[in-house]
């Protein structure tokens, strides 16, 4: 029998949350203002990020958003508010902040997009774990239309996509339809509209039976072995690896295998 939703909200003007199954549904609620990343908003997307980080009734975090756009990125008009080079810096040192929560979350994050994802909008999406899109969905970085290049996009773009098809997205500014960015790994999938909530809630399920322990150790491991050189990296994961076989729900996990039956984990 499935748990009982529980919803919680965090600012029903910019953001609600929802968590049922395991499963925590961040939804971008300010459709007025194209999902933009305000100041605000990103705090409201930190604030939550960090506590669904501690919480052992989630084991995975989907973020969606309300209406036709996914985020515009950036607010330009809370840009030109202010536009001192000192605003400036507190405003994108905030956002890769923000950007950093979702990397160094302990639960994997999926990006779930059903409309358009620009500029700071676009890198919300590279910097999730997994991404799934709706086929009419469409993406691009087009700061370079306004004079002002997407510097900080570019970050988690240029981790996702090769240099040339992220050099491509930069320099034209032009929007990719949601089969070519799966094409090229900026999501995972491009899928009918109308299936693509019943997708990404079957994947998230798939991840949600995991250990959640193993789930944070894996994706701990994944981002920090990348930079690594080869053999640094082989190194680290064997470490990890050989730590790993000593918890409780890897033991569990093999034992569950041999006697074929379901393992029961304790995230320990």
């Amino acid at each position: 029998m499935s748990a009982s939703p529980k919803n919680t909200d965090v600012n029903k003007e910019r953001l609600r949350l929802d968590i049922r199954d395991k499963i925590a549904t961040l939804r971008l609620n300010d459709s007025a203002s194209r999902n933009a990343l305000s100041s605000e908003m990103m705090a409201d997307i930190k604030n939550t990020l960090t506590d669904l980080g501690t919480r052992e009734d989630v084991h995975v975090v989907i973020i969606e958003a309300d209406g036709p756009v996914f985020s515009s990125g950036h607010n330009l008009k809370e840009i030109m508010g202010d536009s001192r080079q000192e605003v400036m810096l507190t405003l994108f040192n905030q956002c890769s902040e923000m950007m950093q929560t979702v990397a160094h979350l302990p639960k994997p994050v999926i990006a779930k997009v059903d409309g358009t994802a620009t500029a700071a909008g676009c890198q919300l999406v590279a910097s999730c774990d997994l991404a799934f899109a709706s086929e009419t969905s469409k993406f691009a970085t087009p700061g370079v239309n306004l004079g002002l290049f997407c510097s900080t996009p570019m970050v988690a773009l240029s981790r996702n996509v090769s240099p040339k098809h992220a050099m491509e997205m930069l320099l034209s500014g032009e929007f990719i339809d949601a089969e070519h960015a799966a094409r090229i790994g900026l999501i995972n999938k491009a899928v009918p509209a109308n299936t693509l909530d019943e997708t990404v809630q079957a994947f998230a399920a798939r991840i949600a039976s995991k250990s959640p322990l193993t789930l944070k150790t894996g994706k701990t491991a994944f981002y920090r072995q990348l930079p690594l050189p080869l053999a640094d990296a082989y190194a680290y994961t064997s470490e990890v690896m050989a730590d790993n076989m000593q918890t409780h729900d890897a033991q569990e996990g093999i034992t569950a295998f041999f006697e074929k039956r379901d393992p029961k984990w304790q995230g320990k």
